[in-house]
């Protein structure tokens, strides 16, 4: 089986692209999370900053598993684009 170099600059470009997916979700992650606030003293005619609080907590939940799924994907990519860069210059060698 030949590998081309155009293989192994598919697969960086692919994980590029994977890895600023990842990027862009985690900086959101941080600025949803920068807005929560660890405790809240509130009265009954306050709710609806409660409210606000549960939205933006269950938005930072639901962002959990894309970002896992994300560094699954960018790590088997970074793992098997040197994996064949190296198997290629080794064949060359």
């Amino acid at each position: 089986m030949e590998l081309s170099q155009s293989t192994i600059y598919a697969l960086a470009i692919a994980w590029a692209i994977v890895t600023i997916a990842l990027l862009c979700l985690v900086i959101y992650r941080s600025m949803l999370a920068s807005h929560e606030d660890d405790q809240i003293f509130l009265d009954s005619a306050s709710e609806s900053l409660a409210n606000e609080q549960r939205v933006l907590v269950a938005r930072i939940d639901r962002l959990s598993r894309p970002i896992v799924l994300l560094i699954v994907l960018s790590s088997a990519l970074l793992v098997v684009t040197g994996g064949l860069w190296l198997w290629q210059g080794f064949k060359n060698f």
